[in-house]
């Protein structure tokens, strides 16, 4: 008998984060680790507000003296002081943690309500369908930021404390996100729900849950982590608007950069400068992080985009992919040789046998 035939295990690809990176290359890659960056830091600092901020967000004294009102910024307020003598280097740390607050649960429950409402209006078809597009559509079809207002007013009641007023902006700005959810997802659905291995999920008696969660969902859902840092960056602007406007959070439950812009308005005409451009400073920074990262993934995880630049004669991310991909093909070439060859060997030890 023939020597057992020993298979070398075929080399795995990779982290799927380490190798995302490197198929970037030149600026793409540079602004992908500085919009990281920026997002890193406004994590940190959102986490560890309390340990970072000198003062709480609505504090305008300390050891039972009032901090000078309006005051430029020095050694004892970095930042200076606003129009209720609080301290703008306090609010601006703190402000972080709401808009991090408000993107977190805001996403969180778009991702909750329009991923499997498009599942389902996806792979059900019929009556089904054709209902919840023209609700979502109703939706949106509303400008956003009136609908972020309206919703903000009915679910906050009126009740502007802490809670309720994250609450009322976060929902208000799932509202505005739910619909685009749904739409990539519905659409995606209706794309593979016909692929073979639906088909034989479904000829094995696979109940609809576990044909949606188990084969779909993986599938449908490759460009969602762009959609999420896109509406990151939305969402901040729509939480800044509703405080700008007044409908946001008040200032003695919770900071809120757009309120404090707000606030801002009337001490520019005086050459107060500082109680505007540091919350607007930090506005723009997140912005322009999670924007950077979204970007950065939609023109790698876009097979559209990667062809135009293949096309294009570029280089960068396209010759990685193809380079690894290569390597991978190789070694899994070789790893093919090698069976036919030890198959070969055996089939001829047989033979041999035989003829003897």
């Amino acid at each position: 008998m023939a020597d057992p035939v020993v298979v070398p295990p075929v080399p795995r690809r990779g982290t799927p984060g380490l190798r995302l990176f490197s198929l970037t290359s030149g600026l793409q890659r540079a602004t992908l680790i500085a919009g990281l960056a920026l997002i890193g830091l406004f994590v940190i600092v959102a986490v560890f507000a309390p340990l970072i901020a000198p003062y709480g967000f609505a504090q305008i004294s300390d050891h039972g003296v009032d901090f000078v009102r309006q005051q430029a910024p020095s050694a004892q307020h970095w930042f200076g002081t606003s129009v209720r003598g609080e301290d703008v280097f306090s609010r601006v740390i703190y402000g972080a943690r709401t808009a991090l607050i408000v993107i977190a649960i805001s996403l969180v429950l778009s991702l909750f309500i329009g991923v499997p409402l498009g599942l389902v209006s996806g792979y059900v078809g019929r009556w089904v369908d054709r209902v919840l597009v023209l609700f979502m559509d109703a939706m949106y079809a509303f400008p956003t930021l009136l609908l972020a207002i309206v919703v903000s007013i009915v679910v906050a009641g009126g009740n502007s404390s802490s809670f309720g007023g994250v609450l009322s902006a976060a929902v208000a700005i799932t509202v505005i996100y739910v619909p685009q959810y749904f739409r990539v997802v519905r659409n995606a659905t209706v794309a593979v729900k016909t692929e073979p291995y639906v088909d034989a999920a479904r000829v094995t008696g696979a109940p609809i849950g576990r044909i949606l969660f188990r084969h779909i969902f993986p599938n449908v859902t490759q460009s969602l982590p762009v959609i999420i840092t896109l509406n990151g960056s939305e969402a901040i602007l729509t939480l800044a608007a509703l405080g700008f406007l007044g409908y946001g959070i008040e200032p003695t439950q919770a900071a809120e950069w757009g309120y404090d812009l707000n606030k801002a308005l009337s001490d520019v005409s005086d050459g107060i400068w500082w109680t505007g451009i540091f919350p607007g400073v930090a506005i723009v920074l997140v912005v322009l992080g999670m924007t950077m990262v979204g970007e950065s993934l939609n023109e790698v995880l876009s097979p559209l985009l990667r062809t135009r630049r293949a096309a294009s004669g570029g280089s960068g991310a396209v010759a990685v992919e193809e380079t690894v991909d290569a390597q991978v093909a190789e070694e899994e070439s070789g790893v093919d040789a090698m069976r036919a060859s030890d198959e070969g060997a055996a089939v001829a030890n047989r033979t041999g046998g035989r003829d003897d």
